[in-house]
């Protein structure tokens, strides 16, 4: 078994709408791209500072991540690791930052930071439901791209998959039919749940 010396890793809440995005870009990376035995590529949902596992000893990893910054939704962004090794921003551009940053210095005491790009998109709903916004799901394909491109910048041969398979967005199926959900629309209140229709007069 090839030791792994790079990371794709998608970070994201599968159920907190535009937070899937992480997840989803990785899933549908795997899906459309081939990538050498010493590539790891990882949907780790929301690793919290368990992410310094997934990090160290490694020489380079993408970190694909939802960003929650001033934009337009869907906007890209590419940060630098050492800028989110940093101290803290003022304002936190991930859902996830506390864990970023401190994950990078734990590595970094260990002796074993990788070099690390964070790509993302600005988002605009990260409330309970299951779905992209569409304007950040409009980014996908362009965050797809761009892991393609700081793979290439870090070394490593990347090459299309022909055909491509089905990416396993498994929270986005219908549960009834295995159809893709409707992506639902901004809003405040909870999505309801489904519920069985009442029964007819005098069927009980």
């Amino acid at each position: 078994m090839i030791e792994p010396r790079f990371a794709v890793i998608g970070i994201g809440n599968v159920l907190a709408g535009d937070d899937a995005l992480g997840p989803t870009v990785v899933r549908i990376f795997e899906a459309q791209w081939a990538v050498p035995g010493d590539v790891a590529v990882i949907d780790a949902g929301t690793p919290g500072l368990d992410l310094t596992a997934y990090i160290a000893g490694l020489r380079g990893v993408v970190l694909v991540d939802a960003i929650r910054s001033r934009g337009s939704p869907g906007e890209l962004r590419v940060l630098d690791g050492e800028a989110l090794g940093s101290a803290p921003p003022a304002v936190s551009l991930s859902p996830h930052q506390p864990g970023i940053p401190e994950a990078m210095l734990h590595a970094r005491l260990l002796g074993s930071a990788p070099a690390l790009r964070l790509v993302g998109a600005v988002v605009q709903r990260l409330e309970t439901g299951v779905g992209l916004t569409e304007e950040v799901r409009a980014a996908v394909p362009s965050l797809v791209r761009r892991v393609v491109d700081e793979l290439r910048g870090l070394g490593v041969e990347v090459r299309q998959r022909v055909p491509a398979t089905e990416p396993d967005l498994w929270w986005e199926r219908d549960p009834g039919g295995g159809r893709p959900r409707a992506t639902p629309p901004p809003s405040p209140a909870p999505r309801p749940r489904r519920c069985s229709p009442p029964p007819a007069p005098g069927t009980r």
